[in-house]
Protein backbone atom coordinates (compact mmCIF):
# COMPACT_ATOMS: atom_id res chain seq x y z
CA UNK A 1 0.00 0.00 0.00
CA UNK A 2 3.08 2.30 0.45
CA UNK A 3 4.56 1.81 -2.53
CA UNK A 4 1.26 2.22 -4.07
CA UNK A 5 0.46 5.86 -2.44
CA UNK A 6 3.93 7.16 -4.06
CA UNK A 7 3.41 5.77 -7.61
CA UNK A 8 0.06 8.11 -7.08
CA UNK A 9 1.79 11.28 -5.37
CA UNK A 10 4.35 10.65 -8.49
CA UNK A 11 2.21 10.40 -10.81
CA UNK A 12 -0.11 13.79 -9.40
CA UNK A 13 3.26 15.74 -9.02
CA UNK A 14 4.29 14.88 -13.02
CA UNK A 15 0.84 15.80 -14.14
CA UNK A 16 0.75 19.08 -12.43
CA UNK A 17 4.03 19.42 -13.72
CA UNK A 18 3.34 18.72 -17.24
CA UNK A 19 0.34 21.12 -17.31
CA UNK A 20 2.37 23.83 -15.88
CA UNK A 21 5.34 23.54 -18.74
CA UNK A 22 2.44 23.28 -21.71
CA UNK A 23 0.88 26.40 -20.06
CA UNK A 24 3.87 28.47 -20.19
CA UNK A 25 5.12 27.71 -24.16
CA UNK A 26 6.84 31.27 -24.44
CA UNK A 27 10.65 31.67 -24.70
CA UNK A 28 12.98 32.98 -22.60
CA UNK A 29 16.39 34.13 -22.09
CA UNK A 30 18.41 31.83 -20.54
CA UNK A 31 21.83 33.02 -19.28
CA UNK A 32 24.46 30.18 -19.26
CA UNK A 33 27.80 30.26 -17.12
CA UNK A 34 29.56 31.01 -21.07
CA UNK A 35 26.76 32.92 -22.70
CA UNK A 36 23.06 33.27 -23.42
CA UNK A 37 20.90 31.78 -25.15
CA UNK A 38 16.51 31.17 -26.05
CA UNK A 39 14.74 28.48 -25.03
CA UNK A 40 11.34 27.71 -24.63
CA UNK A 41 10.05 28.41 -21.04
CA UNK A 42 8.55 24.68 -21.15
CA UNK A 43 11.85 22.90 -21.91
CA UNK A 44 13.48 24.79 -19.39
CA UNK A 45 10.82 23.70 -16.93
CA UNK A 46 10.85 20.15 -18.31
CA UNK A 47 14.77 20.06 -18.11
CA UNK A 48 15.12 21.53 -14.49
CA UNK A 49 12.24 19.19 -13.47
CA UNK A 50 14.31 15.82 -14.56
CA UNK A 51 17.82 17.31 -13.12
CA UNK A 52 16.48 17.83 -9.86
CA UNK A 53 14.87 14.40 -9.87
CA UNK A 54 18.35 12.82 -11.07
CA UNK A 55 19.99 15.11 -7.78
CA UNK A 56 16.97 13.08 -5.32
CA UNK A 57 17.53 10.48 -6.52
CA UNK A 58 21.27 10.13 -6.56
CA UNK A 59 20.75 11.45 -3.02
CA UNK A 60 18.68 8.41 -2.43
CA UNK A 61 20.67 5.67 -4.01
CA UNK A 62 23.96 6.57 -1.83
CA UNK A 63 21.73 6.51 0.99
CA UNK A 64 20.48 3.31 0.29
CA UNK A 65 24.11 1.43 -0.72
CA UNK A 66 25.57 2.73 2.39
CA UNK A 67 22.29 1.33 4.48
CA UNK A 68 22.34 -1.82 2.47
CA UNK A 69 26.32 -2.41 2.96
CA UNK A 70 25.60 -1.15 6.81
CA UNK A 71 22.87 -4.37 6.52
CA UNK A 72 24.72 -6.95 5.15
CA UNK A 73 27.75 -6.58 7.49
CA UNK A 74 25.76 -6.50 10.60
CA UNK A 75 24.21 -9.64 9.11
CA UNK A 76 27.34 -10.72 8.61
CA UNK A 77 27.90 -9.94 12.43
CA UNK A 78 24.78 -11.55 13.60
CA UNK A 79 26.07 -15.00 11.76
CA UNK A 80 28.98 -15.18 12.66
CA UNK A 81 27.95 -14.19 17.03
CA UNK A 82 25.09 -16.73 16.30
CA UNK A 83 27.54 -19.53 15.32
CA UNK A 84 28.53 -19.33 19.11
CA UNK A 85 31.98 -18.20 20.49
CA UNK A 86 35.15 -18.77 19.51
CA UNK A 87 38.17 -19.92 21.89
CA UNK A 88 39.13 -16.43 21.76
CA UNK A 89 36.32 -15.02 23.07
CA UNK A 90 35.47 -17.53 25.57
CA UNK A 91 39.10 -16.93 27.20
CA UNK A 92 38.19 -12.50 27.05
CA UNK A 93 35.09 -13.68 29.05
CA UNK A 94 36.96 -15.67 30.82
CA UNK A 95 39.08 -12.91 31.90
CA UNK A 96 36.36 -9.87 32.50
CA UNK A 97 35.27 -12.69 34.61
CA UNK A 98 37.79 -12.76 36.98
CA UNK A 99 39.22 -9.88 37.08
CA UNK A 100 35.29 -8.55 38.12
CA UNK A 101 35.83 -11.47 40.95
CA UNK A 102 39.25 -10.20 41.73
CA UNK A 103 37.80 -6.37 42.19
CA UNK A 104 34.93 -7.59 44.17
CA UNK A 105 37.40 -9.52 46.69
CA UNK A 106 39.57 -6.17 47.11
CA UNK A 107 36.38 -3.95 47.85
CA UNK A 108 35.05 -6.81 50.29
CA UNK A 109 38.76 -6.36 51.53
CA UNK A 110 39.01 -2.77 52.06
CA UNK A 111 35.36 -2.75 53.42
CA UNK A 112 36.04 -5.01 56.58
CA UNK A 113 39.19 -3.59 57.48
Amino acid sequence: MKGQSYIILALIFALLIAIFAVINVDPVEVNYMFGTGQAPLILVIIISVLMGGLVTASAGAVRYFKLKRENRSLRNRLSSLSAGPTEAEESIADQAHESEIGERDENTHNNVT
